[in-house]
């Protein structure tokens, strides 16, 4: 292998980044340590530059944790429900989903509109699970309705102050497809509008939202850092209050010997 092979492998980006940060890091702490070092000692300017470090990274953390950015989890998305996903013959009576009937509107599922955007992820998620199980393949069907049910939040203040709202009821999504007539595609003109057939069944897809992990990190984060800043300022008082105890022997055995 040739020098030239060697410094095209793919490693040396990733190198050079961690090097950058590694001396970014060394740099910024490094140069408080040694100012604050140099007028307060060693250690205990280890103590202070270590605190100024942790109560900055737990005020970030704060800040994360409540608006939901920098260090960011698993974002909420839908997923299959279980045992039941795919309801090919479309009664959801018989699968479980409804106690009787055929019309999930009867029985609390609220009908999503067509302009609302949870519509629009709701059958983004249901594409992939159809077409991922092969149920469908792209353009063999279209989404005819987009049921939703549960997912309340408590406890509330009101509508508005729900921010201490961390317990959830499970969030259901039901997407209702049906298969396209099928049309004749001409050389040089716009496709044409899919239609649903009504001769095929409709087939549901039930999911189910998961959560996700948004804001895990920024509150690790968050109580880490706390933890680490007590710490170190029990570690500051200690070694203050040693100090002062020492002068104080120093001063009472100054003026015994005097």
């Amino acid at each position: 292998m040739t020098l030239a092979s060697i410094l095209a492998l793919s490693w040396k980006p990733e190198l050079r980044g961690v090097i950058v940060v590694m001396i970014g890091f060394v740099v910024l702490c490094g140069s408080v340590f040694l100012l604050v070092g140099t007028n307060i000692g060693a250690r205990m300017g280890f103590l202070v530059a270590f605190s100024g470090l942790f109560g900055w990274l737990f005020l970030m953390g704060c800040i994360w944790w409540v608006y939901g950015i920098g260090l960011k989890g698993r974002e909420p998305s839908w997923k299959p429900a279980n045992p039941v996903t795919i309801i090919k013959d479309g009664d959801l009576s018989g699968s479980g989903i409804l106690t009787s009937g055929n019309d999930p509107t009867t029985e609390g599922w609220t009908k999503l509109p067509d302009e609302d955007p949870k519509r629009g992820q709701a059958v983004a998620a249901a594409d992939a699970i159809l077409q991922n199980s092969e149920t469908f393949t792209a353009g063999e069907y279209v989404a005819l309705a987009v049921y939703d049910k549960g997912g309340n939040r408590w406890p509330k203040i009101n509508k508005t102050l729900d921010f201490l709202a961390f317990r959830h009821e499970k969030h259901y999504a039901l997407v209702e497809v049906q298969a396209v007539t099928p049309l004749l595609a001409e050389p040089g003109r716009a496709p044409l509008t899919a239609v649903p057939d009504p001769n095929q069944p409709k087939t549901y897809v039930l999911m189910l939202r998961d959560l996700g992990s948004k804001r895990q990190p920024s509150v690790v984060l968050t109580f880490g850092s706390a933890l680490i800043l007590a710490v170190l300022f029990y570690l500051m008082k200690r070694r203050e209050q040693v100090a002062v105890e020492n002068r104080d022997a120093t001063l009472v055995k100054a003026t015994a010997g005097v």
